[in-house]
């Protein structure tokens, strides 16, 4: 973090008064759930995807395979926690939440079933078994109130995977993968449309500020702990003797700073965004990305653009007492 951060971190922890900060979500747009049907097919799914790098590639394979648990934790969480809100248009906000993410772990995990094909020969039987195993006997054995804190840390973590995505567009272009292109497009949408609503249900019903924080450091050991160390051992369970190559090692360190550069890598350029969660009166809108969601819903639900072609239909939930 810069020392600008670290002053006003320490400024506002020492300062006793609760910050506490939601969206003024009566006045935002509302959140609609896209449904779309792309089939993916082993053979067709470039390894080399993100911008021509296979090692960087796995990084979002692995990825994929596990946010779909990530993405279970926050259905369970959200549904146990959207009745005990009052506000009508908050509690439909989190049922777009639930069915953005509920059609997000749909679709990543037929991505995920096309990647384990020969063609690829991505080992997703051992780590959904690992997935499985971690999340259902340590995250979803959490107290509800660590959950509803590790799902706000979760969804902060992806608003700012999408924010870097929109900011580098031209990434999803490096290949003509279109239906890979198309997945990762639309969840990158969707995850910045629905970025402040975990916060906000947490902020509403809890709002403590070191439960916040331990449920960030938790999302932080996991994304960008575990997911790396588990992206290692992909290229020995799927072609060890590639590893035997010098290309291979020049592919590899390539794809780690395509992920973690301090300059421009996906993770490491942004480590000043994902650290301000810690900041006490934090909150994922003083980031406004309102002009890149314009943009981009314009862009790929248009004629020829990106998610055109597996576009089925959208729609918005009524808004319930």
């Amino acid at each position: 973090m810069t020392t600008l951060s670290v002053r006003n971190l320490i400024a506002e922890t020492m300062n006793l008064k609760k910050h506490i900060k939601i969206s003024d979500y009566a006045n935002r747009s509302a959140i609609p759930i896209r449904h779309l049907q792309i089939g993916f097919q082993g053979r067709e799914i470039n390894i080399e995807f993100y911008r021509n790098n296979e090692f960087a590639t796995i990084f979002f394979a692995t990825l994929s395979v596990f946010l779909t648990y990530g993405e279970d934790l926050v259905i369970e969480t959200a549904r146990h926690h959207r009745d005990q809100l009052k506000d009508p248009i908050l509690k439909q906000r989190v049922t777009s939440l639930i069915g953005q993410e509920a059609l997000h772990s749909k679709l990543h995990n037929e991505f995920n079933d096309a990647i384990a094909d020969q063609a690829i020969n991505y080992p997703v039987k051992l780590y959904r078994f690992l997935g499985e195993q971690f999340f259902d006997h340590i995250f979803l054995k959490f107290p509800q109130p660590l959950k509803l804190s590790l799902m706000a840390g979760i969804e902060h973590f992806t608003a700012v995977l999408a924010e870097y995505m929109m900011e580098h567009e031209e990434a999803f272009y490096a290949t003509d993968d279109a239906k890979t292109r198309a997945m990762w497009m639309w969840h990158m949408l969707e995850e910045s449309e629905h970025k402040d609503v975990a916060y906000d249900v947490y902020q509403t019903l809890n709002g403590n500020y070191p439960l916040r924080i331990s449920g960030f450091f938790l999302a932080y050991l996991t994304i960008l702990g575990l997911i790396p160390f588990a992206t290692l051992f992909v290229p020995a369970l799927r072609k060890p003797k590639a590893m035997l190559t010098p290309k291979f090692w020049k592919d590899a360190r390539r794809g780690v700073r395509l992920i973690f550069s301090p300059k421009d890598g996906v993770f490491g350029s942004t480590q000043n965004k994902i650290w301000d969660y810690l900041r006490p009166s934090f909150h994922p809108n003083d980031y406004d990305s309102s002009a890149h969601l314009a943009y981009f819903e314009k862009k790929l639900l248009e004629e020829g653009g990106a998610l055109a072609p597996y576009f089925v239909k959208q729609f918005v939930p009524p808004v319930r007492n």
